[in-house]
């Protein structure tokens, strides 16, 4: 039996059914998972209400994504999920490769100390969801959860868009100001607008199997190329909470799904690999894939996050953890021009960001894919060159491509680099630091929780500027001290920062100034 116990959230009759008097909704968030969730919680934590509409009411079934990335990790934590999930999660930062049965080299995707989210958590999808709902809850007047609530029909318009809905108790309509759509790979809402994906499909089959069992395998992210347990293909082992372990296992595009479902050749894939050792199944499932996406995400008052705008192959953790950086690029723009503090102009500010990381990781994507599943004689016999080569000669290692890890994306292509001195430029994420204020423990993302925040490094003082924070850190002094170096050695000393409400730099200053630092803000925010 599955280790996690599925319960339903239950459904509640709308207002709009019941006779109560409905909400005047500012946004409509169309799906309950992961992106949707999120969403809707970095938009209670700004002040702006929304209503979440899934057609299901329990998670995920099945595992489904597991790996989660610092960057998304530091991301849920400032949604007040992030210590929860590490907590559960299984911890890892070191990725090994093999050829066969020969371990050709290791990887640590984290080597310096300093940073409060680790590299890599494994976390089964459905914790994550029931972790999100638990949080959602904390803010009942503010995110609207609606189970068993089927979008069947949308319009869109300049002002407004209207949404059809489907429930157990009949049907209704609901209008918001902008409705998002974290719907998921086979995305209703983008089929309703006639919208298409546009990409390529790979033509190959994997078989994803969970399997509960009682071992002592390391947490380490394990990649086979060719192993002798399964010949001529590749695989791939992950450990997770509660005893579960996730194999992917390429079978080749001839396979039958179906078929290779049933537990009688299931079984003894898994048995190749594990040996004798009892074992249960807690999900199976064969897929193929694409690495595509929207040529637009923003569609009038209709917004895309997520898989609804993009949709990249399993490896390299790149499909969860981009949807989750897309929430973070969308909330704080989506509530400022809700609250009135911004123009719409700056959802093409969205569109483009995220667009850009969207292609970033389809690139990344497809080029894994196309190592791990070479089509012509060339193609094989490179790949075993560069495999051969691999255990004696490091160069050979960077050509290998077992997947691509999911990294922040750099928005430096957006900002111009003004100061060539600074250690990180505008368009980075802020990287984490321990600090310490008021004489206890705190870390630099921390402090970057809301708004537009002006921080100065190796102290001194900065403008006061009506919507943007100051802080300094010092050595010995300031707001926030920095006694054992680690934010001073990666930002540099005597700089000012100014980071965004996602935590993105926007500019860095020797001398920051009002009139400097609100016109960076001011085009921010599309005045």
């Amino acid at each position: 039996m599955p280790r996690y116990e599925y319960r339903r959230f239950g459904y509640t009759t709308p207002p709009e059914l019941s006779g109560g008097r409905p909400r005047d909704y500012k946004v409509a968030i169309v799906g309950a998972g992961p992106i949707g969730l999120a969403l809707a919680i970095d938009l209670a934590l700004k002040g702006v209400a929304s209503v979440v509409l899934d057609d299901n009411d329990v998670v995920s079934i099945g595992s489904r994504a597991i790996c989660w990335a610092k960057r998304t990790l530091e991301i849920f934590d400032r949604l007040g999920v992030g210590e929860r999930m590490v907590e559960k999660g299984i911890t890892w930062k070191v990725g090994r490769v093999y050829h066969r049965d020969r371990e050709l080299y290791a990887f640590d995707l984290l080597p310096e100390a300093g940073h409060k989210m680790p590299a890599f958590i494994n976390l089964q999808q459905y914790y994550v969801e029931q972790y999100l709902v638990d949080r959602a809850r904390d803010f009942p007047e503010l995110v609207d959860l609606r189970f068993k609530n089927n979008v069947i029909g949308i319009e869109n318009s300049n002002s407004g868009a209207t949404i059809k809905l489907e429930t157990p108790d009949g049907t209704y309509n609901l209008a918001a100001d902008y409705v998002v759509a974290c719907d998921g790979a086979r995305s209703p809402i983008r089929s309703m607008l006639g919208l298409e994906f546009r990409g390529q499909l790979f033509e190959e089959r994997f078989l994803i199997a969970d399997i509960e069992m009682q071992a002592d395998f390391p947490a380490d992210r394990r990649f086979w190329f060719e192993p002798t347990f399964h010949e001529g293909e590749s695989a791939l082992l992950h450990k997770q909470p509660d005893d579960i372990y996730r194999i992917d296992l390429q079978l080749g595009w001839d396979a039958d799904p179906e078929e290779e479902k049933k537990p009688e050749k299931v079984i003894p894939r898994i048995k190749a690999i594990v040996g004798e050792r009892p074992f249960e199944i807690d999900w199976v499932s064969v897929y193929t894939f694409q690495c595509s996406r929207l040529e637009r995400f923003v569609h009038g008052r209709v917004i895309f996050a997520g898989d609804s705008a993009h949709v990249v192959s399993p490896f390299g953790a790149r499909g969860g953890n981009g949807g989750i950086q897309d929430v973070d690029a969308l909330g704080w723009r989506l509530a400022a021009v809700v609250k009135g503090e911004a123009s719409e102009g700056i959802f093409e500010r969205y569109n483009a960001e995220r667009v850009h990381g969207a292609d970033e990781n389809i690139k990344n994507s497809a080029r894994t894919t196309n190592f791990m599943t070479p089509k012509s004689d060339m193609e094989k016999m490179m790949r075993r060159a560069v495999l051969d080569l691999a255990a004696e000669m490091p160069f050979a290692r960077r050509l290998i491509n077992s997947g691509r890890l999911s990294v922040p994306c750099s928005l430096e292509r957006f900002y111009n680099r003004h100061l060539s001195a600074a250690p990180l430029p505008p368009g980075r994420v802020a990287v984490d630091a321990p600090l310490e204020k008021n004489g206890e423990d705190t870390w630099l993302l921390s402090e970057l929780d809301a708004g537009f925040t002006l921080v100065s490094f190796g102290g001194g003082a900065g403008p006061a500027i009506a919507g943007v924070r100051h802080m300094s850190v010092g050595a010995d002094h300031g707001d926030l001290i920095d006694r054992r170096g680690f934010a001073l050695d990666r930002y540099g000393t005597r700089l000012s920062y100014l980071f965004r409400p996602d935590q993105h730099i926007c500019a860095v200053f020797r001398k920051p100034t009002e009139e400097y630092v609100r016109a960076v803000v001011d085009k921010e925010l599309g005045r």
